[in-house]
């Protein structure tokens, strides 16, 4: 009987999918992405496209993969939007989610690429901290490949760029600046406290190679 009982769960285990934002599989977040691959993005005030790049940083570009793949980003607003410097993005929409997906950083790499305009790259806060949110650079941001005012390490590798659409990216809602960045980035705070901020609807990955 037992036996029996042990064979069920495990048969209703391996029947069961995962969620791959809420409760992402550790082989699969471990998975190499393409050598480099382009993303389709719809935001509320149009669509761009970004191509990344392997070779930059392929422990930012495999996490980029999986996140994008996944359309974690829906719903996501440009919470930070800074005139003549960069335009940052993240969050699930759910707060527990995003917490949990920070305790899921990717090991630091060295910057190969410099932060030009158009350049897409991670976020952190200090050593080893690049986890789901990331900026474009609107303008060329040369300080930030060698930014070491972070402890213990330097500066921001770029993982790709923005190919078509870059006014689009200039075009997104600024007067907000860094306002609202916040620990909580939840399109729920976000919507109710700064109503006006760009959101994106949908990512997809169109190619790869």
């Amino acid at each position: 009987m037992r036996l029996l009982l042990a064979f069920s769960i495990i048969s209703l285990a391996g029947c069961g999918s995962t969620d791959p934002i809420a409760q992402p599989s550790l082989v699969s977040l471990h998975q190499p992405a393409p050598d480099s691959f382009q993303v389709h993005m719809e935001t509320s005030e149009g669509a761009f496209a970004l191509r990344l790049y392997r070779e930059w940083s392929p422990l930012g570009v495999d996490r980029a993969y999986y996140l994008f793949r996944n359309n974690f980003y829906e719903g996501a607003r440009f919470y930070r939007v800074v005139e003549n410097f960069v335009a940052q993005f993240g969050g699930s929409g759910d707060p527990l989610v995003d917490e949990h997906w920070r305790g899921l950083p990717i090991n630091d790499e060295p910057v190969r690429a410099s932060n030009q305009r158009g350049t897409l790259s991670f976020a952190r806060a200090g050593a080893r901290t690049r986890s789901f949110t990331m900026f474009i650079n609107l303008k060329d941001n040369p300080n930030l490949d060698s930014d070491r005012s972070q402890r213990n390490v330097v500066g921001f590798p770029p993982i790709g760029r923005v190919v078509e659409g870059m006014d689009v990216v200039d075009r997104l809602f600024s007067a907000y600046g860094n306002e609202p960045m916040r620990t909580d980035l939840s399109a729920r705070v976000l919507g109710a406290s700064y109503p006006e901020l760009d959101s994106i609807a949908v990512t997809s990955i169109t190619q790869t190679w």
